[in-house]
């Protein structure tokens, strides 16, 4: 119990000085990944405040749960006793310093529990990015950086680096790694984009399936290109659309060393999903 009140008190200390916040926004998404094999569906909740504490430093604190639901469609696992429902909790912290008009300084520790269905301490990680951004002329910036991250499906260390171009008021490109992506709006209320990203996740089991008996986690990454639309439907509400399709896609079971003992060989797919978003 002890245990528990010490990582969940992790996540409450964002919201303590919440009424000091100077901009809100809250976020439902909904996902489906049909495979030849497995069907993955997936909601997020997203509680994310925002303020400008002087005029050199911003921070940004994000809370995000995703409830992850994989469905068996072709009964192959089903004798196997495969998870069928993960979980994820974080709280992203992000502070940003203005060294300059030029150059700016983003660092953010995020802490994650990840988990089947029972909370445990093993559950609890850290994530987190070190980046600069220099502004090379009025149109272009680069960012260069390193994150810990789960976009290869468990968390590990890469490079970040980006090229950021706006070529005006409507039009916005993005090269890089782990993210790339082109943005357009027409309009104040349309906003069309096109976005490759390397992402993944993790999840640790409350015990090892009869699949792998050394096995700990749940692992899945994949390389997601899509093309979204978000409406202002309101004064502060949104709706967003997206359509896309997984490659590479990485479905295991892996041990506490991050090798992998078991693939579910699920194969690439297309991914839709809606979302509403309330913004301040």
């Amino acid at each position: 119990m002890k245990t528990r009140l010490l990582i969940g008190s992790l996540f409450l200390i964002s919201f303590y000085n919440m009424k000091a916040q100077q901009n809100f926004s809250a976020a439902m998404n909904v996902k489906t990944e049909p495979t030849a094999k497995i069907d993955f569906n997936q909601t997020n909740v997203v509680l994310a405040f925002h303020k400008e504490i002087s005029t050199a430093n911003t921070i940004t604190n994000t809370v995000a749960y995703t409830n992850l639901k994989v469905n068996d469609e072709s009964g192959s696992f089903m004798t196997l006793e495969s998870p069928d429902q993960l979980n994820g909790l974080q709280n992203k912290f992000e502070i940003t310093h203005k060294f300059s008009n030029t150059t700016k300084l983003n660092v953010a520790v995020t802490p994650t529990l990840n988990f089947q269905q029972n909370i445990d301490a093993s559950d609890f990680s850290i994530l987190g990015s070190f980046e600069i951004r220099q502004q090379l002329n009025s149109k272009t910036s680069i960012n260069i950086g390193a994150a810990r991250t789960t976009a290869f499906g468990y968390p590990k260390f890469i490079p970040t680096l980006s090229l950021r171009y706006k070529a005006n008021d409507k039009s916005d490109l993005l090269i890089g790694f782990p993210d790339s992506g082109f943005y357009y709006s027409n309009n104040i209320r349309n906003t069309f984009s096109l976005t490759n990203s390397f992402n993944g996740s993790f999840y640790n089991l409350d015990h090892s399936p009869a699949l792998a008996e050394n096995a700990s986690k749940v692992s899945m990454s994949q390389i997601t290109s899509a093309f979204e639309y978000e409406r202002n439907v309101d004064k502060n509400w949104f709706i967003n659309l997206k359509a896309g399709y997984d490659f590479n896609k990485k479905y295991n079971l892996i041990d506490n060393d991050n090798h992998n003992v078991y693939d579910f060989n699920t194969g690439n797919g297309y991914i839709l999903g809606i979302g509403i978003k309330y913004k301040q």
